[in-house]
């Protein structure tokens, strides 16, 4: 319930960009996703534009239309994938082969990023 009043008080203002750190990390998985999808509801409506902070991967495939792969410190964009996946998504995407694919693309980014960080 206090996410959705943080974010019913973020858009009060009707901001023209949303900048949100982490905003669903505390939750359980069934309360993010629930999050994750009134998130998109409500940006696609009021065509918000969103900057969204996150470590988790699948959240960051599902939230976004650019992902942007951060190196170790100094923390700099190692690359970033712009998210070809259709619009209104909804959780069958998660399981698509091309949400999949981000996936490994991205987890592949980190693997050589925590590689150089332990040399």
């Amino acid at each position: 319930m206090r996410q959705h009043v943080a974010l019913a008080r973020a858009l009060a203002n009707d901001p023209c960009i949303l900048l949100m750190d982490e905003p669903f990390g505390v939750l359980d998985s069934q309360t993010r996703q629930l999050m994750q999808e009134l998130l998109l509801e409500i940006c696609q409506g009021q065509r918000k534009t969103v900057l969204f902070i996150t470590h988790d991967i699948d959240e960051a495939i599902f939230l976004g239309d650019v992902v942007h792969v951060m190196t170790a410190r100094p923390g700099r964009i190692k690359r970033s994938l712009a998210i070809d996946l259709p619009r209104p998504r909804g959780i069958e995407v998660l399981t698509s082969s091309a949400f999949t694919d981000y996936e490994r693309e991205i987890l592949g980014l980190m693997d050589d990023e925590a590689l150089r960080a332990s040399a």
